[in-house]
């Protein structure tokens, strides 16, 4: 078989849409060496690191039409490259139907709150109508709550949507970290629906009685939370992956109060490093029964007053961690979306 991927996403410096299509396509390719994957976008982006010999970058457009990349540029290099099937893994696929497809849906946040996105009209319009047109042969999703939302929301025949988890990159691992003061971590867009401004102010409140800090690590959005400087609150901005391990390693707890969350991917990469996670229902399939869940700010404070009182607890939320993240790996998802490529190849033109 080969697939063509859209790239666009690769052109992002960071955030979970870059992290899937790297991961996912190097997977892929890892998984099935006789198949050949193609990135093709008219953005530019950088190759996954140390790429696969059948990952590779393929064309963009080559006229003035086709840099309507998505009405005729897509599909029309697709077809050039002789591909069997387009995945989109950024909410959209080739808007004319000529060859199978597949579309990753990662959540429904666009159309729940608009108060959660400041530039996300294009994919609500776009998308939306790609599923109620039946444009995409196949939709994956990160979660079954998603699929479940979006055959209530889209209408989409049963058989059409398949959730699919994704993974952690295996070079996110438990390291030994260096010394520093004790702290909480949060990793992730600082963005309206992460819910950072609840959790700053339980970590406020959790420091009148425990000296620990709170470093937030991921770039802010135009429309996220803006903090002063205060002791103790660390902004890191955005980290290289590099330094990942080690940030998620050496902290008390990992916390992740999100409003609403396709999958949550962040807790799978703090349970891989052994850390314990203190989380929102909206992570529930990501985080199983690893994870501390606290919906409230007074559940937040609750969970982050024993993570930061109670060694011997943290030690065994430690270890159910990483038997979680144990459950999760990009070659599982890897082979469960090829599945979707081959039944979205049965299904075409039926």
């Amino acid at each position: 078989m080969r697939v063509a991927m859209e790239a666009a996403s690769l052109g992002l410096s960071s955030g979970g849409l870059a992290r899937y299509t790297s991961e996912l396509s190097s997977a892929l390719a890892r998984c099935f060496p006789q198949d050949e994957f193609l990135l093709l976008s008219d953005q530019p982006f950088s190759m996954p690191l140390e790429a696969p010999a059948n990952l590779k970058r393929g064309g963009g457009p080559r006229t003035a039409a086709e840099r309507r990349w998505w009405l005729w540029g897509l599909g029309r290099e697709a077809r050039r490259r002789q591909v069997d099937l387009v995945h989109g893994p950024d909410f959209a696929v080739p808007y004319l139907p000529q060859l199978p497809s597949v579309l990753t849906l990662h959540d429904l946040s666009p159309w729940m709150n608009a108060g959660w996105h400041h530039a996300a009209d294009r994919v609500r319009r776009r998308c939306r109508v790609l599923l109620q047109l039946g444009i995409p042969t196949m939709i994956v999703t990160h979660s079954e709550a998603v699929r479940k939302q979006a055959l209530e929301r889209f209408r989409i025949r049963p058989e059409r949507i398949v959730a699919v988890p994704p993974a952690a990159p295996s070079w996110i691992r438990p390291v030994n970290p260096a010394p520093r003061r004790p702290y909480f971590l949060f990793v992730g867009t600082l963005e309206p629906r992460k819910n950072v401004p609840i959790l700053v102010e339980a970590w406020r409140e959790v420091r009148r009685d425990h000296d620990v800090d709170l470093v937030l690590a991921g770039r802010r959005r135009a429309d996220g939370p803006q903090f002063a400087d205060e002791p103790g609150l660390q902004l890191l901005g955005e980290v290289p992956d590099s330094q990942l391990p080690e940030l998620y390693s050496g902290a008390l707890a990992f916390l992740y109060p999100s409003l609403y969350e396709g999958f949550g991917l962040p807790v799978v990469e703090a349970m891989q490093c052994g850390v314990c996670v203190i989380t929102s229902a909206a992570c529930r399939e990501a985080g199983g029964d690893a994870a501390v869940y606290a919906d409230t700010g007074t559940e937040l404070v609750a969970a982050m007053r024993q993570a930061a009182s109670n060694p011997q607890w943290v030690a065994g939320r430690r270890v159910q961690s990483l038997a979680r993240a144990s459950q999760f790996s990009w070659e599982r998802s890897a082979q469960l979306t090829y599945q979707v490529y081959e039944e979205a190849r049965r299904r075409f033109g039926r």
